[in-house]
């Protein structure tokens, strides 16, 4: 699968980059009012790849944010993805168009799960699935709305569609700065397959999470995102990516 890739996150909130306290609207913390500036100090940190979150497009059901986006894709030699409001063909290939690497489905993916195998066929390894879940259910509409949805039993459509790449977030420790859900990790991974690659988000804070990540020796696991702690100050990129790479 290659080195563990520490993936920092760009949250976009009315054109600034913020951090939003497991999801919610009202908890939220701004740290640049230049998204630009903040990707180029990630890839000049030695990012190999951003993760791209349009909140207002979350809550909003489309994207709102694709200028900014495509000028970010427009600064980096490094790829990014994105995720939130991404509902419709168009919107995925409007993000494509925009420069982004790797589009992410969310709410679509649990509400229409009969689209993923042929948005599969069309978008290929360009297409990944945002699986959101607290306390293992699904959660939806930028997490507003809790699913009957099992998080393992989507993660097993999801591979049976044939999408390559899962992004598993446990909304419960998204910016709570108390560490990765590893059971929850460990059994994505497990429903995936071989054949599906993950990369777990929420809740990694020290180098040690990193560790503890790849202790789990799940072949799939592929990376980890990374967004509080990292503006935070509570861990340095150099931290990460140093453990990742004496551990590969």
């Amino acid at each position: 699968m290659g080195a563990f890739q520490i993936i920092p996150a760009i949250d976009l909130r009315n054109g600034r980059c913020v951090r939003l306290t497991q999801g919610r609207a009202d908890a939220e913390t701004v740290y640049s009012d230049d998204p630009v500036g903040m990707a180029r100090q990630w890839e000049q940190g030695g990012a190999p790849y951003l993760h791209l979150v349009d909140l207002d497009g979350a809550f909003a059901g489309h994207p709102v944010h694709l200028t900014q986006i495509r000028a970010i894709a427009q600064a980096l030699k490094i790829p990014v993805d994105l995720g939130g409001g991404l509902r419709t063909d168009a919107d995925l290939q409007a993000a494509i168009d925009a420069g982004v690497d790797r589009v992410i489905l969310g709410t679509r993916a649990c509400e229409h799960p009969e689209d993923l195998a042929r948005l599969s066929s069309r978008f290929g390894a360009r297409l990944a699935v945002g699986v959101d879940a607290r306390g293992g259910w699904v959660q939806t509409r930028g997490w507003v709305e809790t699913s009957a949805l099992k998080a393992e039993d989507l993660v097993r459509r999801i591979a049976a569609a044939g999408i390559q790449t899962v992004i598993y977030t446990d909304t419960a420790t998204d910016g709570m700065l108390g560490g990765p859900n590893f059971e929850a990790v460990r059994a994505v991974c497990c429903a995936a397959g071989p054949e599906v690659r993950v990369i777990a988000s929420g809740g990694v804070v020290t180098a040690e999470h990193i560790r503890q990540l790849m202790a789990l020796k799940c072949n799939n696991l592929i990376g980890a995102i990374v967004g509080k702690a990292l503006y935070d100050g509570r861990v340095t990129l150099a931290e990460l990516l140093a453990v990742a790479t004496d551990l590969a």
